[in-house]
């Protein structure tokens, strides 16, 4: 059980730090910038789809020849010399529509097989969206919380120190101390204000940050509650390390599906591709323009369309070994990545420890330091201690609320730094 410090009443309705990640979770930007993602996805995936779904085109067109191409019959078809004509009518209108459905085509095969890590991608995206939110609205929320706490606290001793220095004017006035006994019990008050407005003006700072990553309007009133925070420091339990836990090594991962994916896509491109065509139309011929939409006749063909890749100048194989490149880099990094975020789960396992050690002593010597503060001041009330001594006690006790404060957000940082570490936040959050 941790030192019970003095909260903040606060009119207003108070938010746990559950509520603000709540909020923060519906209305942060980013939120909705990752819901664009999810969707963008989603159509990504219809769109690999439908290369291997028909193409239906439809085709209308109607041609003035404003000068007919002419051609030479060679002697004896109208007559004993070559005789010029021209072949055609002057309008023709042609309406037609044709369908194409690809039969066999691999690297349109692989890409639709690309669609589920396309969408695991974007809903990694939009979980490494929630741990971002959750991470920096909770640092957010610690600092607030302490940093009032801290006001409490500043509060506390300059109420003790205007009693001091009410008993000292009487002495003072009464020519039992000398002025400068008064004068350096002030100098502490004025710093105590100091202090106070300075703190003050930080929680105005925290808040704002708060309500910033919570998405909220920086106007409103905003108050934190969670008073356990103080009394009571929560279980650190075992923690476990697993870098496949770990969005960002999750997403490293993806990243590699798609980019092995690609690598096969183009080597794919060697195979021939075979597709399926038909085309139906109706065509009008006419030397008059009003005739030119009448007595249409039908023309329909199918047939069927194989491509055989022979030779491209070695552009394809150059895009193979890119790819193969590019795939090979990324597992290198990815095992550095390994190494990187077990060195950071390491770190933040020993400030773990570190900081819990501390906020635990610095709760001792709050309580010790408060304990002498306080018979040091009965003592002085009874005459039996100088005024030297009260002093040094007000500041040891002061100096230990300040270290007890600093300490439990350091523990608390820490925490939530090993939650991050090992990517437990989404349960961290859960819990609460």
């Amino acid at each position: 059980m941790l030192l019970t410090l003095p909260l903040l009443s606060q009119a207003q309705t108070a938010w746990s730090l559950k509520d603000c990640i709540d909020y923060g979770l519906k209305h942060f930007g980013t939120v909705r910038i990752a819901q664009y993602q999810k969707e963008n996805a989603r159509q990504q995936s219809r769109q690999a789809l439908s290369g291997y779904l028909p193409q239906i085109t439809g085709n209308g067109s109607l041609d003035d020849n404003l000068k007919l191409q002419t051609t030479l019959l060679p002697a004896g078809v109208f007559g004993p010399e070559p005789t010029r004509i021209a072949l055609g009518s002057k309008y023709q209108t042609n309406v037609s529509a044709s369908a194409d459905q690809t039969i066999f085509d691999q690297s349109l095969l692989i890409g639709i097989k690309a669609n589920k890590p396309n969408q695991q991608r974007a809903e990694l995206n939009e979980k490494q969206t929630q741990e971002d939110i959750i991470y920096q609205v909770t640092k957010n929320y610690y600092q607030v919380f302490v940093s009032q706490q801290q006001i409490s606290l500043l509060e506390e001793n300059l109420e003790k120190t205007q009693q001091v220095l009410n008993i000292l004017k009487l002495q003072r006035d009464n020519g039992v101390i000398q002025p400068v006994d008064y004068d350096r019990t002030e100098v502490s008050y004025n710093s105590n204000r100091s202090q106070l407005t300075l703190a003050k003006n930080n929680v105005t700072l925290a808040l704002n940050r708060l309500k910033y990553q919570m998405g909220l309007d920086l106007a409103q009133e905003l108050a934190v509650k969670d008073s356990v925070l103080l009394t009571q420091l929560p279980a650190v339990g075992d923690a476990q390390f697993d870098a496949k836990n770990l969005t960002d090594y999750q997403l490293t991962e993806n990243e590699l599906t798609l980019n092995r994916l690609d690598q096969e896509r183009i080597k794919a491109g060697y195979l021939p591709r075979l597709s399926f065509n038909a085309r139906y139309g109706q065509l009008a011929l006419a030397n008059d323009f009003s005739n030119s939409f009448k007595n249409f006749v039908g023309f329909a063909s199918i047939g069927l369309k194989l491509s055989v890749p022979i030779f491209d100048g070695f552009s394809r194989n150059a895009q193979i070994q890119q790819a193969k490149i590019k795939v090979v880099t990324q597992e290198e990094q990815q095992k550095m990545n390994v190494q990187s975020y077990r060195l950071a789960f390491s770190n933040s396992e020993s400030q773990l420890d570190q900081a819990k050690f501390n906020v635990e002593n610095d709760d001792r010597n709050v309580k010790l330091a408060r304990k002498v503060y306080d018979l040091t001041t009965l003592q002085y009330k009874q005459g039996t201690t100088p005024l030297t001594d009260l002093i040094n006690s007000e500041n040891a006790y002061r100096q230990a609320q300040t270290d007890y404060v600093n300490s439990l957000i350091n523990f608390y940082q820490a925490r939530l730094d090993l939650e991050q570490a090992q990517g437990t936040l989404l349960p961290f959050f859960n819990q609460l």
